[in-house]
């Protein structure tokens, strides 16, 4: 029980273990693990305190529903895990302005705050588009060997490592 307590687990025993996961939905639910459909129907439960004949009205929430489901509570297992292990491995802490983030755009926590909202939107917006989120298609895509689900491994690691070097590679000498 000590690797509880290690601040980084290694990548090849938490790629495996998603793999039993994903295995595990497979069996157990007939379901791929995805989480992007969880945002939207938080989205949808705030519409419905607010104007549920709009939910109502919505063809997408009329086939899917507003429910607490299985992809949900993975959404409230993942935060409760990152705080557990955080919080096991004494390396919680409050990091509004990462150096890396620092180093590059400056300390402004609002535009720090702006920026991810801004990137939350587009990764949503991306996965509604798409079909699906990293997790449906990247990992529960490329474990049933799809084309679409390697496609975008290969296109978001492209895509990262781009954007890793315009946005921070003359900041990695500085810090």
């Amino acid at each position: 029980m000590r690797w509880f307590r290690l601040p980084a687990w290694s990548p090849y025993v938490v790629g495996a273990l998603i793999g039993v996961l994903s295995w595990f939905t497979f069996v157990s639910a007939n379901k791929a693990i995805g989480v992007s459909t969880t945002f939207v129907r938080a989205a949808g439960f705030v519409e419905q305190a607010v104007a549920p004949e709009h939910v109502q009205a919505n063809a997408y929430f009329m086939s899917k529903g507003v429910k607490v489901d299985w992809q949900m509570m993975l959404v409230v297992g993942i935060v409760l895990g990152t705080f557990a292990s955080a919080w096991l491995s004494k390396s919680l802490r409050v990091e509004r302005v990462p150096e890396l983030w620092k180093a590059r755009f400056g300390d402004s926590i609002p535009l720090r705050y702006a920026m991810a909202f801004l990137g939350g939107i587009v990764l949503i917006f991306g996965a509604r588009l798409a079909g699906g989120c990293t997790s449906g298609h990247g990992i529960s895509g490329a474990l049933q060997l799809a084309l679409s689900g390697w496609t975008f491994f290969i296109a978001v690691f492209a895509a990262g490592i781009a954007t890793a070097f315009a946005l921070y590679g003359k900041a990695r000498s500085n810090v």
